[in-house]
């Protein structure tokens, strides 16, 4: 898990980061997020990968220089991130969504974290939403972490993170595997971050690494968002946590759609993907699985 070296792979004053965006059917926005990137200083290589897009998306993407576009024939999801990692010739990688994009000094600063940080896989910056920069709730969340804050950390342990505010190890996320196809979208950062942290990496929030978001209008009804996040999460306590959490779960999933019919598309998503998520299923080490379960008290709590 040594990251001895990395900081040496691209010399010169050139980042040592790239931004990979996954995107589908939002050109302008598209258009916008890499125009603010093209003008960081070092400038970052940029990977867009368009999830089978309808639009002329990818075509704007080609037009900037330097951009590399993969078209996929498929959507993917947040899974589509992983072939962009994988092309990433740098040994940090920071995620961006089609309508977000990293502050001046984002880059630069976590490149430091990382190379002072051997053992650090991931770092979460601090979202600002909209054009008056507001905080999103998570990032009160992340910052009040009852994970702690380990002495060799600069920052809170975390178990979560949004990923278009993360920057992370290659090594680390590629060993792990990084985002699960199973999940397509909605929690996924939530599965990354429990292997991240199986395989012996530390997670952080860092609030002074900043990155800027600007939600789309373009975006899946709520309603729609919440049952994708529902699904996903008995998905991934079945596939990482003891059998007593998986049954606890299973079972109020459940109870919430008999008193409510529209929970069932919910149950029927679970039933379908539950023996592809048993194939991976892979129990945390005890460390880890305390952490998880500190993380929902905290939740119960509030």
């Amino acid at each position: 898990m040594t990251a001895a070296g990395e900081s040496g792979r691209v010399a010169g004053g050139r980042a040592r980061t790239t931004v990979v965006i996954a995107t589908r059917n939002r050109a302008p926005e598209l258009a916008r997020t890499l125009t603010e990137l093209r003008a960081l200083r070092p400038r970052p290589e940029i990977v867009v990968l368009d999830n089978a897009s309808d639009d002329d998306t990818a075509a704007v993407a080609a037009t900037f220089p330097g951009v590399t576009v993969i078209r996929l024939p498929c959507n993917l999801g947040a899974a589509a991130r992983n072939l962009g990692v994988e092309k990433a010739r740098t040994p940090y990688v920071a995620f961006s969504d089609d309508d977000s994009w990293w502050a001046g000094d984002a880059l630069t600063r976590a490149e430091q974290l990382f190379d002072a940080c051997p053992r650090l896989g991931l770092v979460a910056g601090r979202t600002l939403v909209g054009a008056t920069d507001r905080d999103d709730p998570v990032n009160e969340l992340m910052a009040t972490s009852p994970l702690g804050h380990a002495a060799d950390l600069p920052g809170p342990s975390i178990l979560g993170f949004l990923a278009c505010a993360a920057i992370v190890r290659k090594q680390a996320y590629l060993r792990v595997g990084g985002f699960s196809p199973l999940l397509h979208f909605g929690a996924e950062e939530k599965l990354l971050a429990l292997d991240l942290a199986a395989a012996g990496w530390q997670l952080c929030y860092v609030a002074d690494i900043r990155a800027h978001h600007h939600p789309s209008a373009q975006r899946p009804a709520p309603a729609w968002r919440r049952r994708a996040e529902q699904r996903n999460n008995a998905l991934i306590t079945w596939m990482r946590r003891p059998l007593r959490r998986c049954a606890a779960e299973t079972a109020g999933l459940l109870g919430r759609a008999v008193r409510d019919p529209r929970t069932a598309p919910v149950v029927a998503g679970v039933l379908r993907r539950l023996p592809w998520a048993l194939a991976q299923r892979r129990r945390l080490p005890p460390a880890v699985e305390r952490g998880a379960g500190t993380l929902e008290l905290a939740e119960e709590r509030k």
